[in-house]
């Protein structure tokens, strides 16, 4: 049985959960979707994807929403919490023939209540530059090209031959601005490839000539040779097989590749070098992002779990298991990140040298938002250690929404239990879950007179300057079996083509890659790569909730509330414990249904 928050499982859709924060709910009057409101036939159809961004408004409702629907693309004005949603009133909306978008990003360096720049990536390669407010597109990255016969030239009659893209014939997975740019974004495909591209320059009418600039294991890195200003600025190819998200660290510095064969690859962007690797424990990852101080990186995948990476170590410090199909989405939520002070316990016995060492690392990370001004704020002129406790999220094609808290029992497992006094829950892991397989959790509620010790201590140095000083309402702590009582077992499942383009060369490369991935899965497992089950904490979820009838695409946490959405079309907002304003189901307001 899974601890407060999880529940028996049951095929109702929940509209409501409870964390020790209080109760989230769902907005029935916020739910975003197409103006008809019919469900979407998501067959064949590119996932749903959802950007935000302020323009500032003066108004104070300077919140925009975007989403993609099949062949559709919205803009609308987002109440979240405070109105409901109008969806007769798109500020635009675009249906596109032939292709379909995939991705979109927003660009908050130059959003004005007059005019916001959002890039948007398509099925068939392009990058569309588009202003919403203004309903203009101003420009379009890897346009199709005409092609001609070899002496078109000298012929008075060329021949015509086909049209195609010069810079990248597949599906853009991932678009985003380069964080502080108001001209540089990256751009990736299903091909494996990345790009850089610059708004001020053009692509050419010929196909760009590559020069190697950085080359690494799985990873290569060229500059476009060009007379002049020409877009792409450099080609990234990693791994093998698609490339299917990446994400910024928060400072802007380091890069976060999670690919088809598994790997996640982290680079420093501008120097283009590899700082650490991590592998699924099978399957392709899908999805990935940084936690808010930029210490932790959790992706997701095929092995339908949630890994924690920790920047620092370059190593695996936990897997969470909640979901029972591929995990599409996982977040951070800085508003639920806490961090306190604290006393030195009694026990540690390292030099101040030794603290000062592994936490200047946080110092100069300062952000903007409060939490992660917080997380950031130590430096080398304060040796007290600080108590950290992570909120994030993940979403899967199961239809589930899974919450998980990481505390100091798993970031610093050294400390014994009667210091490390708020605990993640963790399941016992004897043997992997496998598909449709039920999970019983033997938990042990630990006390603060405990003797015992995490059953599997870690080997980074950082972990001995901190200590726990806050407990969970719903903390209990799995302890490990003896791992001499333990059977080695391999995670052996089938592979699911879930995410076969419809293109012949894409099912071509999926079957590719996932042979490969098959064969590096093979010589990876049981090395700090790719840790074997039992030698990493197993997480089980604070909240693991069915919201959806159909796959969750969508997760984001913001201020007053935290959004979803799945591939029949709907966005939905869940406010925050405390956050419904009183006056929300205001007259006038269009009822929208629930899921």
């Amino acid at each position: 049985m899974a601890a407060e928050g999880g529940g028996k499982e049951t095929n109702d859709i929940k509209t409501q959960f409870t964390t020790r924060e209080g109760v989230y709910k769902l907005l029935t009057l916020s739910e975003y979707s197409r103006p008809n409101r019919v469900p979407f036939n998501s067959q064949g159809s590119n996932p749903v994807k959802v950007s935000f961004v302020n323009v500032n408004d003066q108004s104070g409702n300077g919140d925009r929403i975007c989403f993609n629907v099949g062949r559709e693309l919205y803009f609308y004005i987002y109440k979240g919490v405070r109105k409901a949603a109008d969806l007769s009133k798109p500020i635009d909306k675009r249906i596109y023939k032939g292709t379909q978008p995939t991705c979109h990003d927003f660009n908050p360096l130059t959003a004005t209540a007059e005019s916001v720049s959002l890039l948007v990536g398509f099925s068939a390669g392009q990058v569309q530059l588009i202003d919403p407010i203004k309903k203009e597109t101003s420009k379009l990255f890897n346009e199709e090209v005409a092609l001609w016969s070899s002496d078109s030239e000298r012929c008075s009659n060329p021949s015509f031959i086909a049209v195609d893209r010069l810079i990248d014939k597949s599906r853009v997975t991932c678009v985003r601005w380069v964080p502080g740019s108001e001209s540089l974004f990256l751009v990736a495909h299903s091909s494996g490839s990345m790009y850089l591209y610059n708004v001020e320059n053009t692509c050419g009418t010929t196909a760009p000539h590559y020069q190697l600039l950085k080359q690494g294991e799985n990873y290569a890195v060229h500059t476009c040779k060009s007379k002049s200003a020409r877009n792409p600025l450099l080609r990234w190819t990693i791994g093998e097989g698609a490339l299917n998200e990446f994400a910024f660290s928060p400072d802007g510095k380091f890069l976060a590749c999670a690919s088809q064969d598994g790997f996640l690859r982290v680079f420093g962007f501008d120097a283009a070098e590899l700082h650490g690797t991590m592998k699924s424990y099978f399957g392709g990852l899908l999805c990935v992002c940084w936690s808010p101080d930029g210490r932790y990186i959790v992706s997701g995948g095929e092995d339908d779990l949630v890994t924690v990476w920790s920047f620092l170590d370059c190593r695996v410090i936990a897997r969470g298991h909640g979901h029972k199909s591929w995990v599409s989405v996982v977040a951070f939520d800085h508003c639920t990140t806490s961090v306190d002070d604290g006393d030195p316990p009694s026990e540690f016995s390292g030099s101040d040298e030794d603290f000062h060492e592994q936490i200047h690392f946080a110092a100069g990370r300062d952000r903007a938002n409060s939490s992660q001004s917080r997380l950031s704020k130590r430096n080398s002129t304060d040796s007290r250690p600080v108590s950290v406790t992570y909120r994030f999220g993940s979403v899967g094609q199961d239809t589930q929404l899974c919450l998980w808290d990481l505390t100091e029992d798993i970031l610093f497992p050294h400390l014994p239990l009667s210091r490390a006094r708020t605990h993640t829950n963790v399941m016992s892991a004897t043997s992997p879950p496998t598909t449709g397989q039920t999970i019983t959790t033997v938990s042990i509620t630990t006390t603060t007179n405990s003797s015992g010790t995490n059953a599997n201590p870690g080997n980074g140095i950082i972990d001995s300057t901190f200590i726990a000083n806050s407990v969970s309402k719903f903390a209990t702590l799995s302890l490990h079996e003896s791992r001499k009582e333990r059977h080695e077992k391999d995670h052996k499942r089938n592979y699911s083509m879930g995410h076969i383009s419809n293109k012949s060369s894409d099912k071509l490369n999926q079957l590719s890659s996932s042979r490969t991935a098959k064969a590096e899965a093979a010589k990876t497992l049981g090395t700090t790569l790719c840790p074997r089950m039992e030698e990493v904490p197993l997480l089980e979820p604070l909240v693991c909730k069915k919201i959806a009838h159909e796959r969750l695409t969508v997760l984001i946490f913001l201020e007053d509330c935290l959004v979803t959405a799945c591939q029949e079309g709907f966005v939905c907002t869940w406010a925050r414990p405390g956050k419904v304003v009183s006056d929300y189901q205001e007259p006038g307001c269009a009822v929208l249904h629930n899921l």
